[in-house]
Protein backbone atom coordinates (compact mmCIF):
# COMPACT_ATOMS: atom_id res chain seq x y z
CA UNK A 1 0.00 0.00 0.00
CA UNK A 2 1.36 3.43 -0.93
CA UNK A 3 0.67 6.03 1.74
CA UNK A 4 1.77 8.88 -0.57
CA UNK A 5 5.08 9.48 1.18
CA UNK A 6 8.08 9.78 -1.11
CA UNK A 7 10.91 7.33 -0.51
CA UNK A 8 14.15 8.80 0.76
CA UNK A 9 16.86 9.07 -1.88
CA UNK A 10 19.78 6.65 -1.90
CA UNK A 11 22.93 8.40 -0.66
CA UNK A 12 26.17 7.00 -2.06
CA UNK A 13 29.73 8.01 -2.88
CA UNK A 14 30.16 10.12 -5.99
CA UNK A 15 31.82 8.28 -8.90
CA UNK A 16 33.25 9.62 -12.18
CA UNK A 17 30.27 8.31 -14.14
CA UNK A 18 28.08 10.80 -12.20
CA UNK A 19 29.83 13.72 -13.92
CA UNK A 20 27.30 14.34 -16.71
CA UNK A 21 24.34 14.33 -14.31
CA UNK A 22 26.16 16.66 -11.89
CA UNK A 23 26.95 19.05 -14.74
CA UNK A 24 23.26 18.97 -15.76
CA UNK A 25 22.19 19.91 -12.22
CA UNK A 26 24.82 22.66 -12.08
CA UNK A 27 23.54 24.12 -15.38
CA UNK A 28 19.95 24.10 -14.08
CA UNK A 29 21.01 25.85 -10.86
CA UNK A 30 23.55 28.37 -12.25
CA UNK A 31 22.35 28.71 -15.83
CA UNK A 32 25.75 28.07 -17.41
CA UNK A 33 27.88 25.01 -18.16
CA UNK A 34 31.15 24.48 -16.26
CA UNK A 35 32.36 21.05 -17.42
CA UNK A 36 36.07 21.82 -16.85
CA UNK A 37 35.32 22.88 -13.27
CA UNK A 38 33.50 19.62 -12.59
CA UNK A 39 36.15 17.48 -14.26
CA UNK A 40 38.70 19.14 -11.94
CA UNK A 41 36.45 18.58 -8.89
CA UNK A 42 35.94 14.89 -9.71
CA UNK A 43 39.71 14.53 -10.14
CA UNK A 44 40.33 16.10 -6.73
CA UNK A 45 37.76 13.86 -5.11
CA UNK A 46 39.32 10.75 -6.63
CA UNK A 47 42.89 11.68 -5.63
CA UNK A 48 42.46 13.15 -2.14
CA UNK A 49 41.02 10.86 0.53
CA UNK A 50 40.34 13.77 2.91
CA UNK A 51 37.71 15.01 0.42
CA UNK A 52 34.32 13.40 0.72
CA UNK A 53 31.72 13.51 -2.03
CA UNK A 54 28.23 12.09 -2.06
CA UNK A 55 25.26 12.02 -4.40
CA UNK A 56 21.56 11.57 -3.79
CA UNK A 57 19.94 9.22 -6.27
CA UNK A 58 16.26 8.60 -6.98
CA UNK A 59 15.19 5.91 -9.43
CA UNK A 60 18.77 5.68 -10.74
CA UNK A 61 19.00 9.44 -11.40
CA UNK A 62 21.43 11.73 -9.55
CA UNK A 63 19.26 14.49 -8.05
CA UNK A 64 21.77 16.12 -5.70
CA UNK A 65 25.40 16.17 -4.61
CA UNK A 66 27.69 17.46 -1.88
CA UNK A 67 31.47 17.82 -1.66
CA UNK A 68 33.37 18.59 1.52
CA UNK A 69 36.27 17.40 3.56
CA UNK A 70 38.57 17.67 6.54
CA UNK A 71 41.03 20.55 6.87
CA UNK A 72 44.31 18.67 7.42
CA UNK A 73 45.79 21.98 8.67
CA UNK A 74 45.34 23.88 5.40
CA UNK A 75 45.80 27.64 5.92
CA UNK A 76 46.52 26.93 9.60
CA UNK A 77 43.01 25.54 10.15
CA UNK A 78 43.11 22.63 12.64
CA UNK A 79 42.26 19.13 11.42
CA UNK A 80 39.11 19.00 13.56
CA UNK A 81 37.58 21.55 11.17
CA UNK A 82 35.73 20.32 8.10
CA UNK A 83 34.13 22.22 5.28
CA UNK A 84 31.34 22.03 2.77
CA UNK A 85 32.73 23.03 -0.61
CA UNK A 86 29.61 22.72 -2.71
CA UNK A 87 26.09 21.38 -2.50
CA UNK A 88 23.53 21.20 -5.27
CA UNK A 89 20.07 19.77 -5.82
CA UNK A 90 18.19 19.54 -9.10
CA UNK A 91 15.54 22.31 -9.00
CA UNK A 92 12.82 19.71 -9.68
CA UNK A 93 13.81 17.98 -6.42
CA UNK A 94 14.45 21.02 -4.22
CA UNK A 95 12.45 21.68 -1.05
CA UNK A 96 12.09 17.93 -0.45
CA UNK A 97 14.80 17.58 2.19
CA UNK A 98 17.46 16.19 -0.15
CA UNK A 99 20.08 18.82 0.72
CA UNK A 100 19.53 18.15 4.42
CA UNK A 101 19.86 14.38 3.89
CA UNK A 102 23.09 14.93 1.93
CA UNK A 103 24.46 17.26 4.60
CA UNK A 104 23.60 14.82 7.40
CA UNK A 105 25.42 12.00 5.60
CA UNK A 106 28.42 14.27 4.95
CA UNK A 107 28.51 15.35 8.61
CA UNK A 108 28.56 11.69 9.69
CA UNK A 109 31.47 11.00 7.30
CA UNK A 110 33.38 13.97 8.68
CA UNK A 111 32.76 12.95 12.30
CA UNK A 112 34.39 9.59 11.54
CA UNK A 113 37.67 11.34 10.68
CA UNK A 114 37.68 13.54 13.78
CA UNK A 115 35.89 16.65 12.52
CA UNK A 116 33.79 18.39 15.17
CA UNK A 117 33.12 21.72 13.42
CA UNK A 118 32.07 22.34 9.81
CA UNK A 119 32.51 25.61 7.90
CA UNK A 120 31.34 26.85 4.54
CA UNK A 121 31.29 30.07 2.53
CA UNK A 122 28.05 31.70 1.39
CA UNK A 123 27.69 35.10 -0.26
CA UNK A 124 25.78 37.61 1.86
CA UNK A 125 23.16 38.01 -0.85
CA UNK A 126 22.34 34.33 -1.29
CA UNK A 127 19.34 34.34 1.05
CA UNK A 128 18.10 30.87 0.07
CA UNK A 129 21.44 29.24 0.83
CA UNK A 130 21.89 31.28 4.02
CA UNK A 131 18.41 30.21 5.13
CA UNK A 132 19.22 26.56 4.37
CA UNK A 133 22.48 26.55 6.35
CA UNK A 134 20.80 28.42 9.21
CA UNK A 135 18.02 25.81 9.26
CA UNK A 136 20.56 23.02 9.86
CA UNK A 137 22.32 24.90 12.65
CA UNK A 138 25.07 26.94 11.00
CA UNK A 139 25.87 30.36 12.44
CA UNK A 140 28.59 32.95 11.81
CA UNK A 141 31.97 31.50 12.79
CA UNK A 142 35.42 32.70 13.78
CA UNK A 143 36.88 32.67 10.25
CA UNK A 144 36.87 35.95 8.35
CA UNK A 145 36.71 36.07 4.56
CA UNK A 146 39.24 38.50 3.12
CA UNK A 147 39.18 39.76 -0.46
CA UNK A 148 41.41 41.87 -2.68
CA UNK A 149 39.94 43.14 -5.92
CA UNK A 150 42.45 43.13 -8.77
Amino acid sequence: MNDGAAAAPVIRDMVPSDLDQIIDIDIKVLGKPRPEYWEMKIGLVQNHPQISSLVAEEDGKVVGFIIGGASRWEYGVPENIGWIDTIGVDPEYQRKGIAKILFTAMAENLKKVGVDTISTFVTKRDWRLLKFFNSIGFQPGDMVSLELEL
